[in-house]
């Protein structure tokens, strides 16, 4: 993205250039560390209880949190196979928009090479390469609860916020015979998740009709017909470039938004996943495979609940 022109206008162009490559890495952030040192000093009571009012960054979630941790349970206890990890509130600068296609923009970028986890989804490709490269014929599951943070504007719509709880599911290992690590992992993703769908109806909570649905490239058409007919799925063309593995699903479920009047009949894709090529350049390893899911657990919590009455 190219620099607004502002900005280089502000400090002037060989300052800007400096700061971005002329100076060290620990020399920035002690630049950036002491420019937001003197920054917080002149900030008063009134100014945190200004901005705590008016960010939509900081402002509670509009979920009930002991709601928000029965779902986690019900979709921990689904995923039953994973491992389940507590990962931290920020990752490495640039761990979105690196390996993957998401601009950094859209990140809530941080001091100290940091950046706040807007997607468990790529923290856990981390943690996936690292447990990789200790153990090469290992296969790697995980699953994560997370409140994650998005910079980017967000649909005025109830249920969406700057911030929101994320459920993710991420595999690897290194790809077997007739690519049966990527198809037997792939329907492992869609089943725990349809089967934490069920388990959170048996608690209560109103979810309907479930559809999934598979998007394959040109390239992996095939594997895309065998997912769809194992997982008794509808087949399309993938054309969204993110899923740089060439296989993607979501799963569309309809008739859940009780709580909000006028959306009975809606239909979401409450979740999705696919496969990506993230190990291959985070392990250097080409028969490395990743698949990642994530579901939007806030969403439940907001829109599944007992019908409102006028």
């Amino acid at each position: 993205m190219p620099h607004r022109a502002w900005i280089v206008d502000a400090v002037g162009a060989p300052t800007f250039d400096r700061l971005v490559e002329g100076l060290t890495g620990s020399e920035l952030q002690s630049l950036l560390l002491e420019v937001m040192h003197a920054r917080a000093s002149a900030r008063t009571a009134k100014d945190l209880a200004a901005q705590y009012r008016r960010d939509p960054f900081c402002a509670p979630a509009p979920v009930d949190q002991r709601a928000m941790l029965a779902i986690d349970s019900h979709l921990l206890a689904a995923a039953e196979r994973f491992e389940a990890i507590e990962v931290s509130p920020v990752a490495p600068l640039g761990t979105c928009s690196v390996v993957g296609l998401t601009d950094q923009n859209r990140v809530l970028s941080a001091l100290r090479a940091s950046e706040v986890v807007s997607d468990p989804t790529n923290v856990l490709a981390l943690e996936c390469a690292q447990q990789l490269q200790a153990s090469p014929k290992t296969e790697v599951h995980l699953a994560t609860s997370h409140r994650v943070v998005r910079a980017q504007p967000v649909p005025k719509q109830p249920g969406y916020a700057q911030h929101f709880r994320l459920f993710a599911l991420a595999s690897a290992g290194v790809e077997r015979k007739d690519h049966a690590f990527t198809i037997d992992t792939l329907a492992l993703h869609v089943r725990t998740l349809l089967a934490a769908f069920t388990r959170l109806e048996q608690a209560g909570y109103a979810l309907g009709q479930r559809r999934v649905e598979i998007l394959s490239s040109t390239e992996r058409r095939p594997l895309g017909d065998h997912l769809a007919r194992l997982l008794d799925a509808e087949h399309r063309p993938l054309e969204h470039p993110y899923y740089s593995g060439g296989l993607r699903y979501r799963i569309w479920v309809s008739g859940i938004w009780v709580s909000v009047p006028g959306c009975e009949d809606e239909e979401l894709p409450l979740a999705d996943g696919g496969t990506f090529d993230w190990l291959q350049q985070l392990a250097a390893n080409r028969r490395a495979v990743f698949v990642g899911s994530g579901l939007g657990s806030q969403l439940i919590a907001l829109r599944c609940g007992p019908k409102r009455t006028a």
